[in-house]
Protein backbone atom coordinates (compact mmCIF):
# COMPACT_ATOMS: atom_id res chain seq x y z
CA UNK A 1 0.00 0.00 0.00
CA UNK A 2 1.37 3.22 -0.76
CA UNK A 3 1.32 6.53 1.48
CA UNK A 4 -1.12 8.20 -0.51
CA UNK A 5 -3.96 5.73 0.85
CA UNK A 6 -2.52 6.21 4.48
CA UNK A 7 -4.45 9.19 6.16
CA UNK A 8 -3.43 11.12 9.18
CA UNK A 9 -6.52 12.61 11.16
CA UNK A 10 -6.24 15.28 13.56
CA UNK A 11 -6.87 14.36 17.04
CA UNK A 12 -7.12 10.75 16.79
CA UNK A 13 -4.59 8.27 17.20
CA UNK A 14 -2.96 6.03 14.67
CA UNK A 15 -3.27 6.08 10.97
CA UNK A 16 -6.34 5.26 8.72
CA UNK A 17 -7.19 3.80 5.02
CA UNK A 18 -10.05 5.52 2.95
CA UNK A 19 -12.24 2.77 1.97
CA UNK A 20 -15.12 4.56 0.52
CA UNK A 21 -17.22 7.79 0.24
CA UNK A 22 -19.46 9.13 2.69
CA UNK A 23 -22.29 12.46 2.05
CA UNK A 24 -20.05 14.63 4.40
CA UNK A 25 -16.54 13.11 4.44
CA UNK A 26 -14.67 9.90 3.83
CA UNK A 27 -15.46 6.56 5.31
CA UNK A 28 -12.05 5.15 6.87
CA UNK A 29 -10.49 2.05 8.55
CA UNK A 30 -8.42 2.09 11.55
CA UNK A 31 -4.86 0.30 10.60
CA UNK A 32 -4.62 -0.52 14.55
CA UNK A 33 -8.09 -2.21 15.49
CA UNK A 34 -9.85 -2.30 11.42
CA UNK A 35 -13.15 -0.69 12.78
CA UNK A 36 -14.71 1.55 10.08
CA UNK A 37 -16.46 4.82 10.87
CA UNK A 38 -17.19 8.48 8.87
CA UNK A 39 -13.99 11.00 8.91
CA UNK A 40 -15.63 14.27 8.27
CA UNK A 41 -15.29 16.65 5.89
CA UNK A 42 -14.13 19.81 8.96
CA UNK A 43 -12.00 16.90 10.30
CA UNK A 44 -8.03 17.83 9.46
CA UNK A 45 -7.45 14.33 7.22
CA UNK A 46 -3.85 14.39 5.38
CA UNK A 47 -2.51 11.84 3.67
CA UNK A 48 1.04 10.85 4.43
CA UNK A 49 2.19 11.15 0.38
CA UNK A 50 1.56 14.81 1.93
CA UNK A 51 3.79 15.39 4.90
CA UNK A 52 7.29 16.59 4.77
CA UNK A 53 10.10 16.69 7.25
CA UNK A 54 11.62 20.10 7.75
CA UNK A 55 15.19 20.63 7.06
CA UNK A 56 18.07 23.28 7.37
CA UNK A 57 17.48 23.00 2.98
CA UNK A 58 14.76 21.60 1.24
CA UNK A 59 11.55 19.71 2.94
CA UNK A 60 12.25 15.93 2.87
CA UNK A 61 9.37 13.66 1.76
CA UNK A 62 7.83 11.82 4.91
CA UNK A 63 7.89 9.01 2.07
CA UNK A 64 11.86 9.57 1.84
CA UNK A 65 12.02 9.18 5.50
CA UNK A 66 10.70 5.97 5.82
CA UNK A 67 12.92 4.35 3.52
CA UNK A 68 15.96 5.83 5.19
CA UNK A 69 14.70 3.91 8.59
CA UNK A 70 13.44 1.11 6.64
CA UNK A 71 16.87 0.49 5.18
CA UNK A 72 18.51 0.63 8.35
CA UNK A 73 16.06 -1.55 10.40
CA UNK A 74 15.98 -3.99 7.44
CA UNK A 75 12.27 -3.78 7.37
CA UNK A 76 11.44 -3.84 11.19
CA UNK A 77 10.38 -1.59 13.26
CA UNK A 78 12.66 1.61 15.11
CA UNK A 79 13.30 2.48 18.46
CA UNK A 80 10.12 3.21 20.68
CA UNK A 81 8.29 6.54 20.08
CA UNK A 82 8.30 6.73 23.98
CA UNK A 83 11.80 6.90 24.10
CA UNK A 84 13.69 9.66 25.82
CA UNK A 85 13.77 13.02 24.20
CA UNK A 86 17.56 12.85 23.62
CA UNK A 87 17.47 9.50 22.20
CA UNK A 88 14.79 10.64 20.08
CA UNK A 89 17.13 13.48 18.44
CA UNK A 90 19.69 11.22 18.16
CA UNK A 91 17.89 8.86 15.90
CA UNK A 92 16.63 11.75 13.59
CA UNK A 93 19.98 12.91 13.46
CA UNK A 94 21.19 9.61 12.43
CA UNK A 95 18.44 9.45 9.75
CA UNK A 96 18.28 12.62 8.30
CA UNK A 97 21.30 14.56 9.76
CA UNK A 98 20.08 18.21 7.90
CA UNK A 99 16.75 18.54 10.10
CA UNK A 100 15.81 21.23 11.14
CA UNK A 101 16.17 21.17 15.04
CA UNK A 102 14.13 23.95 15.96
CA UNK A 103 11.25 23.58 13.88
CA UNK A 104 10.92 19.83 13.95
CA UNK A 105 9.59 18.77 17.72
CA UNK A 106 10.35 16.10 19.86
CA UNK A 107 6.21 15.28 19.37
CA UNK A 108 6.70 15.15 15.53
CA UNK A 109 9.48 12.52 16.10
CA UNK A 110 7.07 10.08 18.47
CA UNK A 111 4.40 10.77 15.98
CA UNK A 112 6.45 9.69 12.68
CA UNK A 113 8.49 6.99 14.51
CA UNK A 114 4.92 5.65 15.97
CA UNK A 115 3.48 5.68 12.62
CA UNK A 116 6.22 3.78 10.96
CA UNK A 117 6.01 1.51 13.85
CA UNK A 118 2.65 0.57 12.89
CA UNK A 119 3.26 0.19 9.13
CA UNK A 120 6.47 -1.75 9.60
CA UNK A 121 4.08 -4.07 11.98
CA UNK A 122 1.70 -4.34 9.57
CA UNK A 123 3.96 -5.22 6.18
CA UNK A 124 2.71 -2.02 4.44
CA UNK A 125 5.64 -0.25 3.97
CA UNK A 126 6.59 -0.25 0.05
CA UNK A 127 9.23 1.63 -2.04
CA UNK A 128 8.79 1.53 -5.85
CA UNK A 129 12.14 1.81 -7.74
CA UNK A 130 12.79 4.85 -8.67
CA UNK A 131 13.36 5.63 -12.23
CA UNK A 132 16.50 7.68 -13.53
CA UNK A 133 16.45 11.51 -13.71
CA UNK A 134 17.91 11.27 -17.22
CA UNK A 135 14.87 8.98 -18.69
CA UNK A 136 12.04 10.90 -17.49
CA UNK A 137 13.79 14.31 -18.91
CA UNK A 138 14.37 12.59 -22.16
CA UNK A 139 10.88 11.17 -22.26
CA UNK A 140 9.46 14.69 -21.26
CA UNK A 141 11.43 16.71 -23.77
CA UNK A 142 9.91 14.04 -26.90
CA UNK A 143 6.58 14.72 -25.95
CA UNK A 144 6.50 18.40 -26.47
CA UNK A 145 7.78 18.16 -29.66
CA UNK A 146 4.95 15.34 -31.03
CA UNK A 147 2.59 17.59 -29.73
CA UNK A 148 3.99 20.30 -31.90
CA UNK A 149 4.11 18.61 -34.83
CA UNK A 150 0.97 17.36 -34.41
CA UNK A 151 -0.56 20.73 -34.07
CA UNK A 152 1.55 21.68 -37.14
CA UNK A 153 0.12 19.06 -39.32
CA UNK A 154 -3.75 19.96 -37.98
CA UNK A 155 -3.38 23.67 -39.39
CA UNK A 156 -2.87 22.94 -43.14
CA UNK A 157 -6.30 20.26 -42.62
CA UNK A 158 -7.35 23.03 -41.34
CA UNK A 159 -7.03 25.34 -44.40
CA UNK A 160 -7.85 22.74 -46.99
CA UNK A 161 -10.86 22.26 -45.71
CA UNK A 162 -11.83 25.92 -45.58
CA UNK A 163 -10.69 26.14 -49.07
CA UNK A 164 -12.75 23.45 -50.48
CA UNK A 165 -15.38 25.27 -48.58
CA UNK A 166 -14.59 28.23 -50.54
CA UNK A 167 -14.92 26.38 -54.60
Amino acid sequence: MELKDILAISGKPGLYQNVGQAKNGVIVESLIDGKRFPAFAHERISSLAEISVFTTSEDVELNKVFKKVFEKYEGKEAIDPKSGSDELKAFMVEILPDYDQERVYTSDIKKMLSWYNLLASKNLLEFPEEEPETTEESESEGKPEAETTTKTDEKPTEDKASEAEKS
